[in-house]
């Protein structure tokens, strides 16, 4: 019992150092550590080691909104908060902003505990009947996403060009001989991050005098944010071909979308609690219908060859545990960042993130051996489209057909 107490204050210590660093994936670190496993399990057992996992993958997807807020840099699974984000930072709500943050995450893993039981009883026979039907689903996702997020038949359109282009850029350099972890490097820092600070630039933003006297209302749109946080984490957690992205679309219309006023913190709250109910559920779908739905979970189901229901008990606790530190983590880790980043200046702070953006982009070229001249003309269309959307006024999430696209032509059989 002490071991694994200890093993998972250790993980949420380092799932707090990968979220906080840009361009560092939790998947890496748990890569790393299934690799020295053989290693490990003569000193540890294989409930310790997923404990460590575990505990890493809740408390990275929580804290990684910190960086993705107050510099931009995004992970597949916080991209389409940096828009509200910025814009609550913009107006010196950073702290309730984090706060936000925090509560969806947190709120979202109880909402997926207090389902389980339901999931134990309709999951199973749901996810046979689904499955051959997956990619019809993500085309409706789609359109419903583009007819609700368009102002008017203009935008529709370009909405719709932005989502093909996009897609076929990624289904492009997904099967090309660009490495996976380069060419999502590249397309999502191009497309959502760097993209999203050149145009702040542009416009001459700033970081404001950020609120010391922060207050959130926990009201409907909050309450109803957690939830579309937590059922949004679940629907990834048994369809394939479903990311944190395509949750992330989900999230944001049960949630009531992230452009009107009185919307946004809902949204916040629910791009948060997709995040972290979606590393929660991808482990309970080891136990519901044998299917590991993320990185961590699939080096869990490997450690321990299947998941019973003893121990998907303990990672439940593990679970809870985690993102109550990670909780008081990001509130405190959140309000320094926006105190200190109150003492530079913004600009050449967004300039200093976006050359260390593009340093990591060529830095894990050369450490994969990629093919440079292709990964500059990644780096370069994926900056140019993601710009596009901030000059025609529609939203950015359409660029998701990056991932979208290629999902729905795997599932079709083409």
């Amino acid at each position: 019992m002490v071991d694994l107490i200890l093993a998972c204050f250790i993980g949420i210590f380092c799932g707090a150092v990968t979220g906080l660093i840009p361009g560092i994936h939790v998947n890496t670190v748990g890569a790393f550590v299934f690799a020295s496993s053989t290693f490990l399990l003569n000193f540890h057992s294989p409930e310790t080691i997923s404990v460590f996992l575990i505990s890493m993958s809740i408390s990275h997807a929580l804290l990684e909104f910190i960086p993705s807020m107050f510099l931009g840099v995004p992970e597949e699974g916080t991209v389409l908060s940096i828009l509200p984000g910025h814009q609550m930072l913009l107006q010196g709500r950073g702290k309730e902003a984090i706060r936000l943050v925090a509560l969806g995450g947190f709120g979202s893993v109880l909402v997926i505990i207090a389902l389980l039981p339901m999931f134990m009883m309709v999951l199973p026979p749901l996810y046979g009947l689904l499955k051959p039907y997956i990619w019809i689903m993500l085309i409706i996702v789609v359109v419903v996403m583009i007819i609700r997020l368009s102002r008017d038949r203009l935008s529709m359109f370009w909405s719709s060009l932005l989502f093909v282009l996009s897609g076929i850029m990624g289904w492009t350099l997904l099967n090309s001989s660009l490495p996976t972890s380069v060419s999502f490097l590249s397309m999502f820092t191009g497309l959502f991050g760097v993209s999203t600070m050149l145009y702040s630039l542009s416009q001459n933003s700033f970081l404001p005098e950020q609120n010391q006297h922060h207050k959130v209302t926990i009201n409907t749109p909050v309450i109803r944010g957690i939830f579309a946080g937590g059922i949004a984490g679940s629907i990834l957690g048994f369809l394939p071909g479903l990311g944190p992205a395509q949750g992330s679309m989900i999230a944001q219309e049960l949630s009531g979308g992230s452009d009107a006023e009185n919307q946004r913190e809902g949204f916040l709250v629910a791009m948060s609690g997709v995040n972290v109910s979606d590393a929660l559920f991808s482990l309970m779908a080891i136990y519901l219908i044998g299917n590991p739905r993320s990185g961590i979970a699939v080096y869990v189901n490997h450690l321990l060859n299947g998941v019973n229901f003893a121990q998907l008990l303990v990672f439940i606790f593990t679970s809870v545990t985690a993102v109550s530190v990670a909780l008081i983590l990001c509130l405190k880790l959140g309000d320094a960042a926006g105190e200190n980043l109150e003492k530079f200046d913004y600009q050449k702070l967004t300039w200093s993130v976006i050359i260390f953006m593009s340093f990591l982009v060529g830095l894990f070229s050369f450490i994969e051996q990629a093919n440079i001249l292709m990964v500059v003309l990644t780096y370069i269309t994926s900056i140019s489209l993601g710009l596009l959307p901030h000059y025609l006024g529609i939203n950015k999430s359409h660029l998701m057909g990056v991932l979208i696209v290629p999902a729905i032509v795997v599932y079709m059989g083409l």
